[in-house]
């Protein structure tokens, strides 16, 4: 039956409930049992309430099934169990429906947990009927697209959004109640876009008459705070990037963000395997797990290996050997690796790096010590300013997280900014902006400081096995939708 016919007779039934003096959409039912609940009180007597999904009329009985966030369970309809003309009412139900039911739960002769109703109620007409299939549909997108269709033909989506909730309260756990961090909500707007590269989204305000952007990461302010004599901070809040979707990457993500002073990278190294055996045994109660065929081993400690020595494994040439602008750009073309013409020597051999070196990186391992032209908010190593205190963090070849030992010499850093603008002159359009309002704040004087950035919707997509990021995301960026759905469904 084609879908117009199945709305319409939809709407017929509708009509018919009104008719009868009935209100389709109640403002509130009192459900007194989950069927989770339910299922375990035996000849006693429940209310539950949930979404139909299957209704079986044999005559003078019916059987249907409704699932609610617990669980599904079965109800049983006679007609002399059901007051007045309520049973009559059962044609009027299509697959999708709410209703709430009280009755008496017993087994039937099959062994089935049963409610034996005695009274129900209408809660939510449903307009549109049911897919009769959708995991499997090709375009996946349209399973992103109407999520929440996703969910009700999917326990497995529901669950990854519970579990995702799981780990985020984890993570505030550990870092409040373990380690005395204290939570920050900072701006989203924010006049100038800073502590990453990236390129921003534009907005205006109308009243202020001033162009504001999304933020692209939440580092500075938190450094302000550091400044302002809080010494432990975090916030897990959303950061938005201008940039392509892929499996990895979304425009607007989640990011976890800490600060911490007199603290370097290597504290850090050991916060975030310590953090992350905690939650990861917290939400799953084990730390070996499977990711997409990949066995995963989070017990501590990780391993650490020198930027340099895994370049020198994978490319065969010694990092160092590479110190000329015409000599990175070689390497760059042999390899097959595609760079721009506004990048530094470090730029490209970090390019290099990421597109030769990390796929094999299945166990978690903190890679560090990067070029420092990449990373100009970060501390320069005393004993070698090529390059930064910095870390990455990598599981099953995708990086998880930037962290470093934070720049706090503001003429440095104001010379590293200007540095940046030379290389937005030189057409890079993810260059960092020169932020005068933070240089003012170092100039009060900020003491050692570190922080990590851990992006939560990967550690997400590990976690629950999901192969893509808009597998983890209730509602991802979609490109728009260029034709209508067409799927069977249901009668």
């Amino acid at each position: 039956m084609a879908l117009q016919s199945l709305q319409k007779e939809r709407i017929k039934k509708l009509k018919n409930l009104k008719k009868l003096g009935l209100n389709p959409y109640p403002a509130k039912f009192l459900r007194k049992h989950t069927v989770a609940e339910a299922l375990k009180l035996m000849n006693k007597k429940v209310t539950v309430a949930g979404r139909l999904r299957s209704l079986r009329p044999h005559g003078k009985i019916s059987f249907a099934d409704i699932e609610d966030a617990s669980g599904k369970i079965q109800l049983l309809f006679r007609q002399d169990g059901i007051s007045g003309d309520k049973y009559d009412l059962l044609v009027n139900l299509d697959l999708g429906d709410f209703i709430g039911a009280s009755g008496e739960i017993i087994k039937t002769q099959a062994g089935e947990t049963t409610v034996a109703i005695s009274d129900f109620t209408i809660l939510s007409k449903s307009m549109r009927p049911l897919p009769s299939f959708w995991y499997g549909l090709k375009d996946v997108e349209e399973r992103y697209r109407r999520r929440y269709v996703d969910m009700i033909m999917n326990p497995q989506v529901r669950k990854i959004m519970e579990t995702r909730s799981q780990i985020t309260a984890a993570i505030r756990n550990f870092l409040i109640n373990k380690k005395g961090y204290v939570e920050i909500e900072n701006p989203v707007l924010q006049p100038i876009y800073g502590g990453t590269r990236a390129r921003p989204f534009k907005t205006h305000h109308n009243s202020l008459d001033m162009n504001l952007y999304l933020r692209i990461s939440n580092e500075l302010y938190l450094k302000k705070l550091i400044v302002g004599g809080m010494e432990k901070v975090f916030e897990i809040g959303h950061t938005f990037r201008n940039e392509g979707m892929d499996r990895n990457h979304n425009p607007e993500f989640t990011m976890l963000e800490t600060m911490e002073a007199y603290a370097d990278y290597e504290d850090n190294m050991n916060l975030v395997e310590e953090m992350f055996e905690y939650v990861i045994k917290q939400v799953l109660g084990r730390l070996k797990i499977s990711y997409q065929g990949k066995d995963l081993d989070f017990k501590r400690p990780w391993a650490r290996i020198k930027l340099t020595d895994l370049f020198k494994k994978h490319t065969g040439v010694h990092f160092r050997e590479i110190d000329t602008l015409e000599k990175a750009t070689t390497l760059a073309k042999k390899l097959g690796v595609e760079i721009h013409d506004y990048m530094t020597d470090g730029e490209i051999l970090l390019e290099i790096f990421e597109k030769k070196c990390t796929d094999q990186l299945i166990q978690p391992t903190f890679i560090y010590d990067y070029p420092a032209d990449f990373y100009p908010l970060a501390k320069r190593k005393e004993d070698d300013p090529k390059f930064v205190e910095s870390f990455d963090i990598y599981v099953a070849g995708m990086e998880m997280g930037t962290n470093y030992s934070e720049q706090n010499d503001p003429q440095v850093l104001k010379e590293a900014w200007l540095a940046e603008r030379k290389k937005q002159k030189k057409g890079n359009p993810e260059a960092q902006k020169l932020d005068k309002d933070f240089l003012e704040a170092l100039e009060y004087g900020m003491p050692p400081t570190s922080g990590i950035g851990p992006g939560l919707d990967r550690w997400v997509m590990v976690l629950t096995d999901s192969p893509a990021i808009a597998d983890v995301i209730a509602f991802p960026m979609l490109r728009p939708e260029k034709k209508p759905l067409r799927i069977k469904v249901k009668n």
